[in-house]
């Protein structure tokens, strides 16, 4: 007999038939009523038909009932008093992949258990003995609460057993495989990064506590590798979007290789990545960051194409003592900046000196921020001399910050920061525009050239940003010069070369600046709208005493001539100097021999004077 049997209460079994049964009969049964008893008068007198509807509602009841039961979600079981089956639907049989015909009412919960443990549905560790248990235990809680059953092939059921008034027990079963499986993802990903399936920065930092609680006598060292990668930008815009993610998912490929299974490795944002693990040494922190260095900087084959980009990694270590990991965080990002500085692929190592270095950073970045905004940057314009006749041709713009106290301050000095921190491209637009309308001013034969950052020419809609500072400020298209560098077209991406298209055809001439301190630059002015080499200072700074130097000019020179390019050398100073850039057939001249930048006042009336003097001469 079963634990919950009372032997005072009749079976659910024992009773349910005979009330069917009773309620099925029409006054046919032995010992029935007197005939002639009020009851059955009704009846002769009319009473059947009433009996019939009643008869009919009940079988609709039960067709309904039925149909409930076979279409339910959750397969369910009642059980009597004796445990014996007394119900079941077809739910039940499809969650355990049995015939219909497998059970039958009357079967106690031991033998369906039993068989269900023969067919394999349920996994070696829960025995029949177990499964018994549990449900006692089930059933005398009656805490309305589901018990997790996991089967053989890993679905898992949510399990849910309630006691029946008057004797016995329902239990419904639910597949809720998918419901674990998606609150499992979630909980995934709510500590892994979505595209590269390494730990988000919560995840770090519960990963970060875990770390430096083990215990491990042999590494009392915490090292952390800030990881940005180089040119990671330029795949997103040569490439698309889908490159730069698969991209994204061979580098974590590469930092799992790279690393040990307890090192947490996350993915911070964008390029940015970071490993932290436990050291011997200070020593190890440099070699743990150049093998990420080298791993990462390797070429990737991505959707057939061999993309190449770097690594660079700033490196902190620390005692195991500190459970906060911002500090660690903050001296292992300045030290990445440095290592940036530096010229990337390599890496640094944190020092003290870095933080008042960052310090210094920062108010400058704050300065050059206030600086834009209450423009107090000026153009200062040089001098390009035509090299036949010593007349001013032209002018190159070259800005100036004039800082409230510190004065005027170079380009070099605040270039770099702008760059970086993306200020550059409100300073490019505001020079173009300032320089065409100071051009304005200037005698109609005089042109103004620009330098152009790769970052103004990364933008797609550059192109249409210089017609339209044109239009506005009436400069003729023949009077503008756009400066760009090598770097600007190291990218191979369609953006830059649509942007010199559209600045060829409307009739602006192209100049490349720093021509031979680049990688290819005779495949540049075959592929590009190129109307203009500068050769770089550099060049005729060594002139006098390199005769490689010389060689360079009178080869560049001679380029120049059978493609059809204006040839323009840097930074003449003296007359030997000229002479030779004379003597080796260069067409225009731009140095302190002729004049320093200038401020717009100060260009203007020499041009003026330039002009006029000119005039008196023919």
């Amino acid at each position: 007999m079963s634990p919950h049997a009372d032997p005072r209460r009749k079976n659910v079994s024992d009773d349910w038939p005979a009330n069917m049964t009773a309620t099925r009969r029409t006054g046919h049964a032995e010992g029935g009523p007197d005939p002639t008893s009020p009851g059955i008068e009704q009846i002769r007198g009319g009473g059947e038909t009433e009996l019939l509807a009643v008869n009919a509602d009940l079988r609709e009841q039960v067709r309904l009932f039925e149909a409930a039961l076979q279409n339910m979600n959750q397969g369910l079981c009642m059980f009597d008093t004796e445990s014996r089956l007394v119900v079941t639907n077809r739910r039940y049989h499809e969650i355990f992949d049995i015939p219909a015909d497998a059970i039958a009412r009357g079967m106690t919960q031991h033998d369906i258990c039993a068989m269900l443990i023969a067919q394999g549905c349920y996994p070696p560790s829960e025995t029949l003995e177990w499964i018994e248990e549990a449900t006692r235990a089930a059933l005398q809680s009656d805490n309305g609460l589901p018990i997790l059953r996991e089967l053989a092939d890993g679905r898992v059921l949510s399990v849910l057993y309630r006691v029946i008034q008057g004797g016995g027990w329902v239990s419904t079963f639910e597949d809720i495989t998918e419901q674990q499986r998606s609150a499992a993802r979630i909980a995934h990903l709510a500590h892994h990064d979505v595209l590269t399936d390494l730990a988000n920065t919560r995840a770090m930092r519960l990963k970060y506590l875990d770390l430096i609680e083990a215990t491990d006598p042999e590494r009392p060292l915490l090292a952390m590798c800030y990881i940005d990668l180089d040119r990671f930008k330029f795949v997103n815009d040569t490439y698309g979007y889908a490159t730069g993610d698969e991209l994204l998912q061979a580098v974590a490929v590469r930092l799992r290789r790279n690393t040990r299974r307890e090192d947490i490795v996350a993915r911070l944002g964008g390029d940015e990545f970071a490993v932290i693990h436990r050291i011997t040494d200070e020593t190890d922190a440099p070699a743990m960051a150049q093998r990420l260095v080298d791993a990462l900087s390797r070429p990737y084959e991505i959707s057939g194409s061999l993309i190449e980009i770097g690594a660079s990694v700033g490196v902190t270590t620390r005692p195991l003592h500190d459970v906060d990991i911002d500090p660690l965080l903050h001296d292992a990002d300045l030290a990445l900046r440095h290592a940036k500085a530096e010229g990337r692929g390599t890496f640094s190592v944190f020092d003290v000196g870095m933080s008042e270095a960052a310090r210094a950073r920062r108010l400058i970045e704050t300065e050059l921020q206030v600086a834009l905004a209450e423009e107090q940057f000026e153009l200062h314009y040089q001098t390009l001399v035509d090299a036949d006749g010593g007349r001013i041709i032209g002018v190159e713009a070259l800005v100036r910050w004039r800082h409230p106290e510190r004065g005027l301050i170079p380009p070099l000095s605040f270039i770099p920061i702008m760059e970086e921190t993306g200020l550059l491209l409100p300073l490019g637009n505001w020079i173009l525009e300032r320089a065409c309308r100071d051009a304005m001013l200037w005698p109609d034969h005089i042109t103004v050239a620009v330098n152009v950052s790769s970052e103004q020419m990364r933008q797609r809609s550059f192109g249409d940003t210089v017609l339209a500072v044109l239009a506005k400020t009436g400069l003729p298209a023949r009077r503008l010069e756009i400066e760009i560098t090598e770097s600007s077209l190291l990218e191979e991406s369609e953006v830059p070369q649509a942007n010199l298209a559209v600045i060829h055809d409307a009739g602006i001439s192209i100049a490349m600046d720093d021509f031979g301190t680049g990688y290819s630059s005779l495949s540049y002015l075959r592929r590009f709208p190129i109307n203009k080499i500068k050769i770089d200072r550099s060049f005729m700074k060594d002139a006098e005493t390199s005769a490689d130097a010389r060689a360079i000019i009178r080869a560049v020179s001679a380029l120049g001539a059978s493609m059809g390019l204006t040839t323009l050398i840097e930074g003449v100073e003296t007359v030997q100097q000229l002479e030779f850039a004379r003597l080796e057939g260069v067409g225009q001249l731009q140095g302190y021999l002729f004049s320093r930048p200038q401020p717009e006042s100060v260009v203007t009336k020499l041009l003026y004077d330039d002009r006029l003097q000119a005039a008196s001469e023919q």
